[in-house]
């Protein structure tokens, strides 16, 4: 009994150790200085209760499937929580041989900045829109581009705001 209770203690161990690694990491490509700090002592101290619990006796199946299980179920987890909270900015270029203007209308009518532009493409001319959203409008932008051009041809990349510039809070 006491082996099982030490491998669910470093699973739920590991499981809050990668998911703060994971949202660490996410936050330190955004560029998110202080809470990319907060997050990485607090999970320093949580890896150091998991590496102790399973160094302390033997080695066993419990501990060692306890600690490889939280490992991966954390990094999902951890993945989850980033989409769940969707911090950052996302970046979409739209391709449409006929409904360009179209689709910059649709966005800019319900509040996003859309650029325009011409472009050459493999069968001729197509317009060009960008966008810049905050990810948590992404659903209701990929909604608004679906409606004026299903056909459009879509990519979304995530940015980092430098300066300036119009973006809807």
């Amino acid at each position: 009994m006491e082996a099982l209770l030490a491998g669910l203690f470093i699973f739920a161990m590991r499981v809050i150790d990668m998911s703060l690694d994971t949202l660490r990491l996410l936050f330190v490509m955004r560029g998110r200085k202080l809470i990319s700090g907060l997050i990485g002592a607090t999970q320093a101290a949580v890896f150091i209760l998991a590496v102790s619990q399973v160094l302390k006796g033997p080695l066993n199946a419990l501990t060692v499937t306890g600690y490889a299980a939280g490992y991966g179920v954390g990094v999902i987890l951890g993945m989850l929580f980033e989409e769940r909270l969707a911090i950052g900015y996302a970046m979409f270029r739209i391709y449409s041989p006929a409904r360009g203007a179209a689709i910059a209308a649709a966005l800019r009518a319900a509040g996003h900045a859309a650029t325009e532009f011409s472009a050459q493409g493999k069968d001729g001319m197509v317009a060009v829109v960008t966008t810049a959203v905050p990810r948590k409008a992404i659903a209701a932008v990929r909604a608004i581009i679906e409606q004026a051009d299903e056909q459009a041809f879509v990519t979304m990349d995530e940015v980092r705001p430098l300066t300036r510039g119009h973006f809807r809070h």
